[in-house]
């Protein structure tokens, strides 16, 4: 029996590996596609940007319904559903003809990826509850890797010259299989953490002021990974006048470094606790972006880029994994509080930076997220797990008495 069960569960994690890869390959997929289908649909830069809000909406709304939806008919039923509705769902920019089409396209593709967000980090925690020690940043290294992918395959199909309704189509059918494939391994949930006071019925439990602390986290270090995306390349090339290959390069340096140290993460959170990766981590992170902000040389800068994405790179995935083990009976409900706010926060580095950018140089607005490396590593003992209350000791009755 025993090992049967290490059997299953070392498939479950194998199909979250292959998820998470599925999840980063799709967003990728369209991420290339981005300026074909801009110019398909006749949108300016500005108009896209207001269109892109819509994929954040989207996304917001199927992590918080997903998350409840988790918890009440378990992952292993949600997680191949979610899969399936944004694999279908990231054709549809391909079809999209103008500006109304492709917002409606937008919202429905943020509102799979949001689903399927939630629904494999419930799963995460789950794989992760069975082998009892830290798994969560690989699984999160791999989202990465499918974008890779998505970069390489997309790149070639640019290449080809195909239309990107073709790609988009492709990569939508390849998902469906793919998905599909995969659900047989996903572990079933113990009838025991279904959470039901009833036939049916889902326990509706407060989270906790520890799941909102972690949120708040993730919040302000999800932002500071929105400041990566949006900001490190025009930071190298306005600031520093470097040559646009050269600029491209500093998101290059994150994006790698933060790959590889979600790889080296569990190891790090298994010998000294996610605490200290947070902790550390964050300290880490603000170190490398007040030396990118600062330097007036474009291999510091780099290298700040770089240690910056390394610092960051396991903090995310602690936070959600503390979530899902805070509460087992509502695991998906506070992974989706947090993620949500998550990316919220994502989203928010662009709002957030663009009008500092009119008070102060681009690079000084970098002391923001600076900053709220700063407070996580101040407030990382959120993670610390609290220990249980004792239970009540009621006196013995005197059996004696009448």
């Amino acid at each position: 029996m025993f090992v049967l069960m290490q059997r299953a569960l070392r498939a479950g994690r194998r199909a979250t590996f292959t998820y998470f890869t599925l999840n980063g390959f799709v967003m990728g997929m369209w991420i290339v596609h981005i300026p074909m289908v801009e110019h398909r649909t006749g949108v300016s830069h500005a108009v896209l940007g207001w269109l892109l809000l819509l994929l954040g909406a989207g996304a917001f709304a199927g992590m918080r319904i997903t998350g409840p939806l988790a918890d009440r008919y378990s992952p292993r039923t949600v997680v191949p559903v979610s899969a399936a509705l944004c694999c279908a769902a990231v054709v549809l920019p391909g079809l999209a003809d103008d500006a109304w089409t492709l917002g409606g396209a937008l919202l429905l593709l943020g509102f799979g990826n949001g689903c399927l967000d939630v629904a494999m980090n419930a799963h995460a925690v789950q794989v992760e509850r069975g082998y009892e020690r830290p798994v969560m940043a690989a699984f999160h290294a791999m989202f990465s890797v499918g974008g890779v992918l998505a970069a390489l395959a997309g790149a070639r199909a640019l290449g080809w010259g195909w239309d990107p309704l073709v790609t988009l189509g492709a990569t939508a059918l390849l998902g469906l299989i793919v998905a599909g494939a995969a659900a047989s391994a996903l572990l079933p949930i113990e009838p025991a953490l279904l959470g039901r006071d009833g036939p049916g019925r889902p326990k509706v439990r407060r989270p906790s002021g520890r799941v909102w602390g972690l949120a708040a986290l993730a919040l302000m270090l999800m932002l500071c990974e929105g400041v990566a995306n949006d900001w490190s390349v025009l930071h190298l090339s306005t600031v520093l006048d470097a040559p646009a290959a050269t600029a491209a390069f500093a998101y290059g340096a994150f994006a790698t470094a933060m790959t590889v140290g979600r790889f080296l993460t569990d190891r790090v959170s298994g010998r000294f606790g996610p605490v200290a990766v947070v902790r550390y981590g964050a300290g880490v992170a603000a170190v490398g972006l007040t030396a990118a902000a600062l330097s007036p040389w474009v291999p510091l800068a780099l290298a700040g880029w770089g240690v910056f994405g390394l610092g960051l790179s396991g903090c995310v995935p602690q936070l959600f994994s503390a979530a899902g083990h805070s509460d087992q009976g509502n695991a998906a409900t506070n992974v989706s509080r947090v993620a949500s706010l998550g990316y919220l926060g994502m989203l928010a580095g662009p709002a957030v930076i663009g009008p500092l950018t009119h008070l102060v140089p681009l690079n000084l607005t970098f002391l923001l997220p600076v900053a709220f490396c700063v407070v996580a590593v101040a407030a990382a003992g959120t993670l610390r797990p609290r220990p249980a209350s004792p239970a009540p000791v009621r006196p013995e009755r005197d059996r004696t008495a009448r």
